[in-house]
């Protein structure tokens, strides 16, 4: 759920998702529909059918017990590197890297005296951010500097007077010197996504097969309607049912 999406929008439907989904096997039980469901707004649905595929491998491979190791997790649907790395080291305490915007930024100004971190993360990124990750305390650092990147060392108005490591960072020592932030997602208004979102608030809303005349009615753009619909078929977010109408998957 944390992945591209904030806390603070994550966590209403973190706590209802797991009072409802206690352990992977009471996911992997109930139909994928009832996850893209559930995932209401949170933008990304696909991401709510990779963690339904996740639970119900979980459940028939490794005991219902998420596994801590590298490779189980990375053979998980919906888990790469970043994923992999918050599992092992905010669950299990293991000396793993989980590299998000935060502590890439953090890692760039203090260590090189870069405001932004550039593009997606290198390999040499990774090497050198494991190079400086302690070995005995390493997912008490990982932490640490993922909640100075995000409360602290921030994008737009890092607050360094406050900031425990000040005395050491590579960029505040140059003056701050100013980069142009990442480059932010596409406007959302008007968008494809827009237009799946609103096709799939029918369906989750309608608690059954819709008509194609409801989902007409959901977007006003015929031509990007039917691409939005066919996007959705296509991620497996929504199937045909019967007489023309459709459903979330079963």
């Amino acid at each position: 759920m944390l992945q591209q999406t904030p806390v603070d929008r994550v966590l209403p439907h973190w706590s209802t998702w797991l009072a409802r989904w206690p352990a992977p096997s009471a996911l992997a039980g109930e139909a994928p529909g009832e996850a893209i469901r559930a995932w209401g707004r949170l933008g990304y649905p696909r991401r709510a059918l990779r963690l339904h595929e996740a639970a119900t491998r979980i459940a028939r491979d490794h005991a219902d017990l998420v596994p801590a190791d590298e490779g189980s997790l990375r053979a998980l649907p919906g888990v790469g590197d970043y994923t992999a790395g918050a599992v092992r080291a905010f669950a299990y305490g293991q000396r793993a890297l989980a590299l998000d915007t935060n502590v890439r930024r953090v890692i760039a100004r203090h260590d090189h005296g870069l405001p932004f971190p550039e593009g997606a993360v290198t390999r040499a990124e990774s090497t050198y951010a494991d190079s400086i990750q302690p070995q005995r305390t390493g997912a008490a650092w990982m932490a640490a500097v993922m909640e100075l990147g995000a409360l602290v060392c921030t994008a737009r108005q890092p607050a360094c007077e406050r900031c425990p490591i000040a005395a050491s960072c590579r960029w505040l020592a140059l003056g701050r010197p100013e980069g142009t932030p990442p480059r932010r997602q596409a406007r959302y208004a008007g968008s494809d996504r827009q237009a799946r979102g609103a096709l799939l608030a029918v369906l989750r809303e309608a608690g059954g097969p819709v008509s194609q005349r409801q989902l007409d009615a959901a977007w006003p753009d015929a031509r990007q309607r039917a691409r939005a619909l066919d996007g959705l078929v296509a991620d497996g977010l929504v199937a045909p049912a019967s007489r023309g109408r459709w459903a979330l998957p079963d």
